[in-house]
This record gives C-alpha cells, structure tokens and sequence, in this order.
C-alpha cells in the first residue's frame, strides 16, 4: 500500500510494494478483474460451488493476476503509468495456470503422490510466480526466507549432523509444493480465500461509508476537550479503527494524517505524535474481532472456536490502550498540554446519532460470533448488512423518509432472513432491489459508485495479505515434508528444562528478527509451527502459547531497526524514524509485557480455571503495573518524579510482573511506598 500527503512528503514510504497508477483501458481492465475477484469470493462464500483444493487455486490465480497487473518489477516501472507487455504474459500465465487444478481435478486426485512431467512444470511455474508475486508486494526479506527453507529441502541432505534430511526428489518436492493441502495451498491459504477476504471486503465497506469520520467524531467528543487530548483521540481512534482493519501500518497512513498534525498542534513533540499513532495504530491487530486477519488462522490452526480465541485476547488488548492511553495522559500532565476547545469537539452523541447505523454490521458481526456462528457466516451477514444499510440510508434520505426508522427495519429484516432456509436469495433479492431503485434517486448513482469502489480496494487491500498466506505455504511444505521444526522444537525443549524463562526470551528474539521485513501473518505462521509446539510442551497453555508468538510477531513492527509502523508514522510526522521506534516501544510497554503475565498467570487470557476473583486480581495487578510504569518511563504522576522514586516506581512494577512467590506482595508494598512518597512530595510542594 502507498500513501501520498497533501504535500507529498509521504509518498515515498509504502508497506505493499509500489503500486502502478493507471489510467484509461488498462485501468478499467483492473476495475473489472477486481470486481470480478471480489465477486468470485462472495459467490464462494455464499454457495461454496467448488471443491476446497479448485477454490484456494482460484484464488491465488486471481492474487498472482493483480499483482502483475498493479506491482510493477522495478521502481521504474511506476513513472510509466502503463502495464508492460510481459506483466500481461505473466498475469495471463498466473490465472491460466490456476485453472489446472479445476480441468484435471480428477486425474491429479488419482495420481496423488505419482506427479507427471506435465504437473511438474506447472508446479515449478506458479511456484516461481509467487515467488515473483512476493517480490513484487512485498519486498525480498519474506522470499529470501522461503527460498533458505526450499533450499534446505533440495540440498538439506549433504548438511552436517541432526540439520541433515533423509533427502527428497525435485518431484516429491514440487508435488508438496503446488499440488495437495500442505504446500502453497495449505490452511493460510485456505483462510485468505474464506474468512480474510471477506473481513477485508467488510472493513472496505465500512471505510468508505464513513466509519473512519463516525470514529474521528466519537473520539474527538469524547476526550478532545480533556487534558492532552489530542493524543487521546488518536488512541482511541486507532483502537476502534483497529475493529474493521486488518493492518497496522495501513491504519497509521489513514488516521495519521489527521491524529499527527493534531497532536504536533497541541504542543507534542513529533517524535511522541509519531510514536502514540503508530503504537495505538500496531495494536489494532490484537484488537478483536478482525485481529489482524491472524485469529481466523489461529483457530484453524489449533481447531479451536473463533470465540475462543477473540475472549483470549480481549483482556489483553484492553490493557494494551490502557497502557497508551496512560502514558499519553502523563505526558500532557508533564509538558502541562492542554486540549481542544469545546467548540472544536463535535458533539459525540449528534454525530453517533447521525450515523449509528454504521455500527449495526459490527455489533451483528460480533454478536453472532460469540454466538457459535462460523466466520465465514458472520461475514457474509455483516458484509451484506452493510451494503444493505449504505444503499437503503440513501434511498431513505432521498425520499424524505425517516431514514434511520427505515434502515433499522431493513437491517431487522436481514439478520431474520438470514436464518430461513432460502435466506441467502432473500438477501441477494433486497440488495438488487435496493441498487435498481438507487437508479432512479438523486445521488442514488454515488451510492452505486461507493459499493463499487468498496469492491475494487477490498480485491486490492486482499493481495498482500493473499500473496504472504500462499507463498509461506514453502515454509510450511518443507517443514513437514523433512520435519525440521522438531529440531527447533527440541532445542527450545532442552532450554526450558533449565528455565521457561528462558525459552521465552528466546521465542521472543526470534519473532522479533523475523518479523523485521515479514508480515504478521506469515510471522505467526513460521513461528507458530516451530516454536508453539516447544512452549506447549513445557506446560503453557495451547492459547497461550500461540498468542504468544502472535504479540511479538506484531511488536516487530514497532521494534528498530525495520518498523514499518515507525517509518509510516515519520511519512507524516517528519522525524527520524529510529526515534519514534524508540518512543513507541516505551509507550507499548504492555505488548511486550502481557504476554509473559499470561504464560505465567494464563487466567490473564481468561485460559485455566476461572474465577471472577481471580481474574479481577490478576488484570488489578496488570493495571498497577501499567500505572507504575507509566510514571516512570514519562518521569510524571500528579508532579515530575525524582530520580529515587523513578526507581522504587519501575522495582514495583516489575515485581508485580514477575510470577515468583512473594513478588506480588513485595511489588505492592513498594508501590503503596512510591504512592505514599510522591503524596508526600506533592502535598509539600503546593504548601511551599
């Protein structure tokens, strides 16, 4: 994705690649194939008519088909504005290509594990296509790493001691590669061609029918007025952005233009500004239901309800904007920052009362999922609600009727239609009814255009996130092809035995290095396999252990050398982005925290026996330590702290954190201590 500012400063950074800006045939010939994805993945989803292996195929044709169309080869290929000869051949090549798993669907089913010379060279094809595909969108660190794990796979046999395989034939390999359920066409596929695209399509719906002002508004009537609240509101904003977007940096492009020159205007520092919004901007994507596409994926993987993991991660979120909240709090507190005017602030309860109807699809959407229903389900209703309510809303307001009486009623009729038996027809019936009678309204056309364009970006937001889910499918081929993760596994093993601790850190180094250049997904993906099945094994829970990996897969993100979030949020806010990197791992604390409370306290991840006791201990304990921490990275409570009570402040903080007998009641004693002392230190600097 790429981003260009008012005055351009921004356009030179992008988090997918480099994209073409097109015009004339060739951007129409782009409208329609997104069109046409979107359409093929809502038919999917609705009516499932083809097999599971034919539909992830499909799927990365049409992937491979975009790519070559928007990403260019080289940058050079950008100031061209036109697509290159050979760009077609390969486009032509990848969707030709992906038809062969559909015409010779039988055969290949029959000569499972026996593939042909035929299969062979198609396999070696759209392999080498992805791989290009990757390059293209996202740039060489995730190829490079999927390339390593192939070679090991072609040569791994001549490597020394326990790193060595048994060895495999080239064609053993292509056939785990580009044909079966374990290579390129695995689970993370899978979950791209069902759940993904269409959590994405949903939060491109609600994006262009204004839910990004509806937040802007709430947040800015809310806490604008309060002290430093133009940080608030970029908190708050991030966070329930983070509810309908699946990528961090993406969100710091969106909100960040408006939240950073508001926070610099306020009197923060642009390096604070930068790393507030890329903090609270990352942390979307542990923030449920969307979750950074990752939860769909995680519960395929563990085979665990979606609800499951979206309870396992709702307490830790919620700390995670505690945290930056508080810490945005201390700083106006201490450079004395004030907030909007009233009258800047827009009135909060007008303007969700001018638009409320946008939150019926994802409360419906939420509901239904901690009501048993499957995500595919639940997407395809809060999709379909959405488009009904944008397109009902503007026929309403046309004809002067009570607009929000009639969208609640149609929104009414909906989610009982889709409980008949021939509930998907009624569904499709309204909304073609509703897009005919858009024809013949006043601004009805615009409304058309709107479901359009929201369309067209879901088909192009889903590259990414599709191109990175199929090509770590090598990764995961030749993991289980040669069984190298047990090797990892094992070594993880032998370092728990002698302290959890440290296997901890040491997953946690490794999520951290890989998550430098790759994306969340492929990031959990890799780690999920090799080192989740060691934390298992040394007792942390199943949940736990993979959120484990997901938390620092996403703190990669904000961690120099390579933060994305940090060098989109410099774009806007014209600061070193090593400094904001910085900043924003001092301001996410709680990223990096909660995760090792959870192993150790997993009711903190509402995993174990549950209390309502116990759970309101241990996230009283989190909270305190969040508040003693704040104070001391920010050096501010109700006045500056001095160098000792910064000290006794953070000794309190990482007692409370540590699971060790008797931490908890030293970590206390020292926190009533600093409270006590820096009471004392305030009441007698107002007397003087």
């Amino acid at each position: 994705m790429s981003h260009v500012t008012t005055d351009g400063t921004a356009e030179t950074f992008s988090e997918h690649g480099h994209a073409r800006t097109l015009s004339g045939a060739a951007l129409r010939v782009v409208v329609a194939i997104a069109l046409c994805f979107s359409a093929f993945q809502l038919v999917v989803a609705a009516f499932h008519p083809l097999s599971s292996l034919v539909m992830r195929s499909v799927h990365v044709g049409f992937l491979l088909l975009l790519t070559f169309l928007l990403y260019p080869a080289t940058k050079k290929g950008i100031r061209h504005g036109r697509i290159a000869w050979f760009d077609w051949i390969l486009a032509l090549a990848a969707i030709t290509l992906a038809s062969y798993q559909w015409v010779f669907e039988g055969d290949l089913i029959q000569r499972a594990g026996d593939p042909t010379q035929t299969d062979i060279i198609v396999g070696v094809i759209v392999v080498s296509l992805l791989f290009e595909a990757a390059r293209r969108i996202l740039g060489l660190a995730l190829p490079l790493v999927c390339l390593i794990f192939l070679a090991y796979g072609l040569f791994g046999q001549h490597l020394p001691g326990d790193l060595a395989h048994r060895g495999y034939a080239f064609s053993q390999i292509v056939d785990q590669l580009a044909f079966g359920t374990e290579g390129i066409y695995g689970i993370p596929t899978l979950v791209s061609a069902t759940y993904i695209f269409l959590f994405i399509l949903f939060g491109a719906f609600l994006e262009h029918a204004g839910m990004i002002n509806l937040f802007n508004s709430l947040a800015l009537g809310l806490v604008g007025h309060t002290k430093g609240g133009a940080a608030k509101v970029a908190v708050i904003t991030s966070g329930l952005m983070g509810t309908i977007s699946g990528s961090g940096v993406a969100n710091v492009l969106t909100t960040g233009q408006f939240t950073i020159p508001l926070m610099k205007r306020f009197g923060y520092s642009g390096v604070f500004a930068g790393a507030v919004e890329a903090t609270a901007s990352m942390g979307g994507q542990i923030m449920p239901p969307v979750m950074g596409a990752v939860a769909f994926i995680m519960a395929e993987n563990l085979n665990v309800p979606y609800a499951e993991i979206v309870k396992a991660a709702a307490i830790p979120a919620i700390l995670y904007y505690v945290t930056a909240f508080w810490m945005t709090h201390l700083e106006a507190g201490r450079k004395n920052l004030v907030g909007l005017s009233r009258a800047e602030c827009p009135r909060p309860w007008l303007a969700l009362r001018q638009s409320w109807y946008l939150i019926l699809p994802l409360a419906a959407l939420v509901a239904m999922l901690f009501s048993g229903f499957t995500p595919m389900f639940s997407g395809m209703v809060g999709l379909s609600l959405t488009a009904i309510l944008i397109l009902g809303a503007s026929i309403a307001a046309r004809l002067s009727a009570t607009a929000f009486r009639y969208v609640f009623w149609l929104g009414v009729g909906l989610a009982a239609a889709a409980f008949v038996e021939w509930g998907i027809w009624v569904i499709i019936g309204l909304i073609t009814l509703l897009a005919v009678a858009c024809l013949f309204v006043k601004g009805g056309r615009e409304t058309l255009h709107t479901i359009k364009q929201s369309l067209v970006d879901g088909a192009k937001q889903a590259l990414p996130v599709g191109i990175a889910c199929a090509i770590v499918g090598v990764i995961i081929g030749i993991l289980t092809l040669t069984g190298a993760a047990s090797s990892f596994a094992g070594y993880i093993l032998n370092v728990g035995q002698s302290s959890l601790f440290l296997s901890l850190v040491l997953t946690m180094i490794v999520c951290l290095i890989l998550g430098m250049g790759i994306p969340t997904i492929p990031n959990y993906i890799i780690t999920s396999s090799i080192a989740a099945p060691a934390l298992l094994q040394l007792g942390v829970p199943l949940i736990v252990s993979h959120m484990f990996v997901f938390y620092f897969g996403i703190m990669a993100d904000l961690t120099p050398p390579v933060a994305l979030a940090a060098f989109a949020a410099s774009s806007i806010a014209k600061e070193s982005a090593m400094k904001i990197g910085v900043k924003a791992i001092q301001i996410a604390i709680a990223g990096f925290v909660v995760p090792y409370m959870a192993v150790y306290e997993p009711l903190l991840m509402l995993q174990g026996e549950l209390s309502v006791s116990g759970v309101a201990y241990i996230v009283g304990k989190a909270l305190l330590a969040i508040v003693l921490w704040g104070a001391a990275a920010i050096g501010y409570l109700r006045m500056p702290l001095s160098k000792g009570e910064r000290v006794l402040a953070t000794g309190a903080a990482l007692l409370l954190v540590a699971a060790v007998p008797v931490t908890d009641e030293l970590g206390i004693g020292l926190a009533a201590l600093f409270f006590a002392w820096h009471e004392f230190r305030h009441r007698r600097t107002i007397a003087a």
